[in-house]
């Protein structure tokens, strides 16, 4: 005797219309332990059926944070933050909302994803060029998932994203910056290694010196000639304060004090200049 399938069933619901939703292995039913959950005081037994629903949901948690593997991160502690993105999930769901799963897998994605954001990059950037780096990766990724596609350009992505070409190119940098080279890192281009510490450039001493010659300037301009004479004397032509009194028939002492006086009033001066006050008259 022959039987009609789509009939020998009732309530069956034809496949064709209406596809049954995909149940994974991790997915287990625990409808009764949260309904008893939400039921239960702060205390001891709570604590419990929280912990069991936490276990018993785990591999799903860490089927999620193999998603994220090859990243740069390791898997255990990826497991690790999906897991406490498992338990912000038990202790925020309610389950007269519907079920669980639909609301544990967006809430422990986004706990991963947001390690990432706030953990993994080297440097802080903007939260705008992670989301370009985002965007330009999966666009690079659907445009090259044929046999045979070329690498796209900036334009081609661009199209494809509807960002601006800028826009593009400030995503593809972040792709390139998502960890940092150590300055000791061996570069390659010759027998003899060298560190990318080498290729950098040194601050020049001179800079100060010159910084410091400009802001003396005006107040040596100032100094009566007799001063700027001695000055001269004194750290141009390297002479002794001694040799300096005898050219000028004034005491050792005297040169002593006029020099002390003159620093101190170039100094004062070119300080103030500094500051933004006024110089001395």
């Amino acid at each position: 005797m022959l039987t009609d399938m789509s009939t020998s069933r009732s309530g069956t619901t034809d496949r064709t219309t209406a596809p049954a939703r995909r149940v994974h292995d991790d997915a287990p039913d625990t409808a009764a332990l949260f309904a008893r959950l939400a039921a239960l005081d702060d205390g001891p037994e709570r604590d419990e059926v929280r912990d069991e629903l936490v276990a018993a949901w785990l591999p799903m948690a860490h089927r999620i944070a193999g998603r994220f593997r090859d990243r740069g991160e390791a898997v255990e502690d990826l497991r690790q933050v999906a897991a406490l993105g498992l338990v912000k999930a038990v202790d925020r769901f309610d389950p007269s909302r519907g079920a669980f799963e639909s609301y544990a897998v967006p809430t422990i994605t986004g706990e991963v994803k947001r390690h990432f954001r706030d953990r993994m990059w080297a440097l802080r950037v903007p939260r705008r060029v992670q989301e370009l780096r985002n965007r330009v990766r999966v666009a690079r990724r659907e445009l090259t998932q044929n046999p045979g596609s070329r690498e796209p350009t900036v334009a081609d992505i661009a199209a494809h994203t509807g960002l601006t070409e800028d826009e593009v190119s400030a995503g593809m940098e972040a792709l390139e910056s998502f960890s940092t080279l150590s300055l000791d890192a061996e570069l390659a281009g010759g027998d003899d290694g060298y560190s990318l510490a080498d290729t950098l450039g040194a601050s020049d001493t001179s800079f100060d010196v010159v910084v410091d010659r400009e802001a003396a300037k005006e107040g040596l301009r100032r100094l009566p000639e007799r001063e700027q004479a001695i000055l001269y004397m004194r750290f141009f032509e390297d002479m002794t304060q001694s040799r300096i009194a005898d050219r000028l028939g004034i005491s050792q002492m005297h040169v002593s004090r006029l020099i002390s006086r003159s620093c101190a009033r170039v100094r004062d001066e070119a300080m103030g200049r500094h500051r933004g006050g006024r110089p001395m008259a």
